[in-house]
């Protein structure tokens, strides 16, 4: 599992966003704004021997995919959750749970839920949106040197 981003130049910029966390970073060059963004997310997780790959598209597409996924839900949980503005216990409340630990252990990558699970947890943090999966046509092969 990845997620998929897009990057672009913006002026003298390069501006990379992975929409679904909705984080955005910039770099003076192409291969500088992809080693932000593996910078960017690698303090985010803040796990030790954290690793994030950037599996580089066409047309100013990419993906990155993390070397533990359990990490990848822990991260679009908590930003998901703080984008809709709750709280650990308002979303243990929506979710019917008697303590926020039971979620928190999501969020903490203790814990990896079933796609059933993840599906209600996402319905919780985010009621309003919809998460689509599409099938990667970008080959697993790392270069982010271009």
């Amino acid at each position: 599992m990845r997620f998929s981003g897009s990057i672009y130049k913006d002026g003298k910029l390069w501006l990379a966003e992975i929409p679904i966390l909705d984080l955005m970073t910039q770099g003076k060059t192409k291969k500088e704004t992809y080693e932000m963004v593996a910078d960017m997310l690698e303090s985010l997780i803040n796990k030790v021997n954290f690793k994030v790959e950037i599996f580089k598209g066409k047309k100013g597409s990419f993906e990155v995919g993390f070397s533990e996924p359990k990490h990848m839900v822990s991260l679009l949980l908590q930003r998901k959750r703080e984008l809709s503005g709750l709280s650990l216990a308002q979303v243990a409340n929506k979710l019917g749970m008697k303590s926020r630990n039971t979620y928190a252990r999501y969020e903490q990558g203790r814990s990896v839920p079933s796609v059933e699970k993840l599906n209600e947890l996402l319905k919780a943090v985010c009621p309003q949106r919809d998460i689509v999966i599409t099938e990667s046509t970008i080959p697993l092969t790392k270069n982010a040197s271009s």
